[in-house]
């Protein structure tokens, strides 16, 4: 163990070099239930660990992002979406020397309670819910209570912090809200979310000729780029050109946010309301979409009078017969929740 404990003190000490306003593993929040440390990983590496090798994660390769049940191999799914997140947020968080291994984390998990077939699915729970059902809130309950059996994947609580206040109001991408996460990282995580989803969704609407570059709106043409790197490199280069303060190269009277420059904020709010009209209000009004929102109700029903029937590891026996039904919903993926209905008559 001789060399492992050198690997420990030296990623240490990395992450002390880091800038001030960073968060660090050794002063997190820590565990729900204490943990002994690994020898050659510090704590915000263990969750991105984690979160990898858990069952949910695996599941997102086979749920819907946009398109429901896209006819061809190139559409984007919950995995790759969750994968541009994880890598957007790692180049925005290196450039302005916070924490990498926190802001992937963050990126990774706050996908992974979400319902097959997308909104579609997330917008018919919280109708057949008394409570509701949001996904960033189901991500939280997945990571705490519903993996490994019962016991949950027992993150740090800034990796959790983080999965819940990824969610952003439809007033913009960089509303600041009550929601806002605590830390910098998951604050990039937020941003990194928008960033991936903006872009390959309009991939996706263009190879479903739904869409063409030219008929974007000209200030976004202008202002973000003509194609699908552009606009990605305008975005992250202008958060890190604003966000500069956040190194601790630069610091100011007030403490550093994740922005974007009044110009190119604009540009990505009209390009989200573009999209909003184009093609989110489009795809939700299909045939597909309404069936999906009528399956997902079937299950519900079928497994309310049925709970017995659920087999899954990711609904808890000591939780009340609708919550049960909706976890195990929540964790199904396209594929399975159409064979599934197929199997019970819907």
């Amino acid at each position: 163990m001789l060399h492992a404990a050198e690997v420990r003190i030296s990623l240490e000490q990395r992450e002390a070099e880091l800038s001030p306003y960073a968060a660090r593993s050794s002063t997190s929040h820590g565990r729900e239930r204490p943990e002994q440390p690994s020898p050659v990983r510090l704590e915000f590496q263990r969750d991105r660990d984690r979160i990898i090798h858990c069952k949910s994660f695996r599941r997102l390769k086979h749920k819907t992002q946009v398109f429901v049940a896209p006819a061809g191999d190139h559409y984007v799914t919950r995995l790759t979406h969750t994968l541009e997140v994880a890598q957007i947020g790692r180049t925005i968080a290196r450039a302005l020397n916070l924490n990498e291994d926190l802001t992937e984390a963050i990126g990774l998990g706050h996908d992974l309670g979400h319902t097959p077939f997308g909104h579609r699915g997330e917008e018919a729970l919280a109708d057949l819910l008394p409570e509701g059902f949001s996904h960033n809130e189901q991500s939280l309950r997945v990571v705490e209570r519903l993996e490994r059996g019962g016991r949950g994947l027992n993150l740090t609580w800034e990796v959790r912090d983080g999965i819940l206040h990824h969610s952003k109001s439809r007033e913009g991408v960089m509303t600041v809200d009550s929601d806002l996460p605590a830390t910098l990282e998951g604050q990039i995580a937020r941003i990194a979310d928008s960033i991936a989803y903006l872009n390959h969704d309009i991939a996706d609407a263009i190879r479903a000729g739904l869409l063409t570059d030219d008929e974007l709106p000209p200030n976004v043409r202008t202002t973000l780029g003509d194609h699908h790197s552009q606009r990605i490199n305008t975005l992250v280069c202008d958060i890190v050109d604003e966000s500069w303060a956040a190194t601790g190269l630069a610091p100011g009277r007030e403490a550093p946010s994740i922005r974007m420059s009044d110009a190119v904020l604009a540009a990505t709010d009209e390009l989200r309301e573009f999209m909003f009209r184009r093609v989110y209000l489009w795809e939700d009004a299909q045939p597909e979409a309404a069936s999906a929102r009528r399956l997902v109700r079937f299950l519900f029903e079928y497994y309310l009078a049925h709970p017995e029937e659920i087999s899954s590891d990711f609904a808890l026996s000591d939780d009340p017969p609708q919550r049960r039904a909706a976890d195990y919903i929540a964790g199904m993926t396209d594929t399975f929740a159409i064979d599934l209905g197929r199997q019970l008559g819907f």
